[in-house]
């Protein structure tokens, strides 16, 4: 009788412990983002790209990669980890084809807490770059990536462990276009002298 009431007395505290875990869950943010508004830019476009590169195509594009090509090797180490890459990018002949608001349902969701703003460069005459990460904790899972000129938009979505001095070698390769991000070297001891 005793190992009955026992168990009946754990009964409501994995119930609660359960909804402690279920809300935590349902708050934490999803480092992928939404994007299927902007499909409708597409029928103004002159050049469209379209992107989506699920978990499980990541793991099918990992062995399609060799190990014996050393570019193909470092791309197969790089994605290894990824849960998605996302892009979506539309070239216009003529100015103002999408509006501030397109951009801005973009930026809305990049206000989580779990969000950061790395880069904002804003100029009248060239293209605006935004850099976002979403952080867990110290580490990245996610980043998004916004470049807007007068007959261009492209949004950037990477899903999973991000390593922004790893992620320029991705540059050019699997829709990502060129993101204009610069790898440092430390300088040695004769450098700083």
């Amino acid at each position: 009788m005793r190992l009955v009431f026992q168990r009946i007395s754990i009964i409501p505290v994995l119930v609660v412990l359960l909804v402690i875990v279920s809300a935590t869950a349902g708050h934490a943010q999803e480092p992928r983002i939404q994007m299927s508004h902007l499909d409708y830019l597409a029928a103004k476009a002159t050049e469209t790209v379209d992107v989506n590169i699920d978990e499980r195509l990541v793991q099918i594009a990992i062995k399609v990669f060799s190990d014996k090509d050393p570019d193909e090797a470092q791309i197969k180490k790089l994605v290894a980890g990824l849960k998605g890459i996302y892009v979506k990018s539309f070239e216009f002949d003529a100015d103002n084809q999408f509006s501030a608001a397109d951009v801005d349902s973009i930026r809305n969701q990049l206000r989580e807490p779990a969000w950061s703003r790395l880069v904002n460069v804003r100029s009248k005459r060239d293209s605006n770059v935004e850099v976002y990460v979403s952080l867990s904790g110290t580490s990245v899972n996610g980043l998004v990536v916004i470049t807007s000129e007068a007959r261009e938009l492209t949004v950037v979505n990477i899903v999973g462990p991000v390593d922004l001095e790893k992620l320029a070698h991705l540059e050019g390769s699997l829709g990502i276009p060129d993101l204009g991000i610069e790898i440092t070297k430390p300088k040695t001891k004769n450098e700083d002298q």
